[in-house]
C-alpha cells in the first residue's frame, strides 16, 4: 500500500476516533480518553497539522496531555463525569427501560464506572496552583 493511501487511511481513522471521543464526553458508558488517544496516535503518524490541532485544542488537548503524563483527572472532570454518568443512567432507567434485570445491570455498570473514576488519580492544574499561591 502506498504511503499516501496509508496516511489518508490513518487520518480517516483518527477523525473517527476523535469523533467517538467527543460523543463519549456526553454518553455515560462510552469512553473519551481512549478514543482521543487513538485519534492522536493516528494523527501523529499521518498528519502533523491534525495532531497539533488536536493536542492544542482547548477542550480535547487536556485529556490527551494528562493521560500521557499519568496525571489522571481534575476534580472538576471527575465531578462532571460522575454527574453525567448518573443522569444518563437514571434517565435511561426511568424513561426507556422497564425490565428489573436491566435496571440492576445499569446500576451495576454505573457503580463500577463510579469506583473506577474515584480511583483515578486527581490533580490540581498548574493554573490553579498559581492562583492559590497569590
Amino acid at each position: 500500500m502506498s504511503t499516501r493511501i496509508w496516511r489518508a487511511l490513518l487520518v480517516v481513522c483518527g477523525t473517527l476516533c476523535v469523533a467517538l471521543g467527543v460523543v463519549g464526553m456526553f454518553l455515560p458508558l462510552m469512553p473519551t480518553t481512549v478514543f482521543l488517544l487513538m485519534g492522536a496516535a493516528c494523527y501523529a503518524r499521518s498528519s502533523d497539522k491534525f495532531y497539533q490541532r488536536l493536542i492544542s485544542n482547548r477542550w480535547l488537548g487536556g485529556y490527551i496531555k494528562n493521560s500521557r503524563e499519568g496525571r489522571g483527572m481534575t476534580r472538576r472532570q471527575k465531578g462532571t463525569t460522575l454527574a453525567m454518568l448518573w443522569v444518563g443512567i437514571l434517565a435511561t432507567m426511568i424513561f426507556t427501560v422497564t425490565a428489573l434485570w436491566v435496571h440492576l445491570l445499569l446500576l451495576a455498570i454505573a457503580l463500577g464506572v463510579t469506583v473506577h473514576v474515584v480511583k483515578v488519580p486527581a490533580f490540581v492544574p498548574d493554573s490553579d496552583i498559581e492562583t492559590a499561591r497569590t
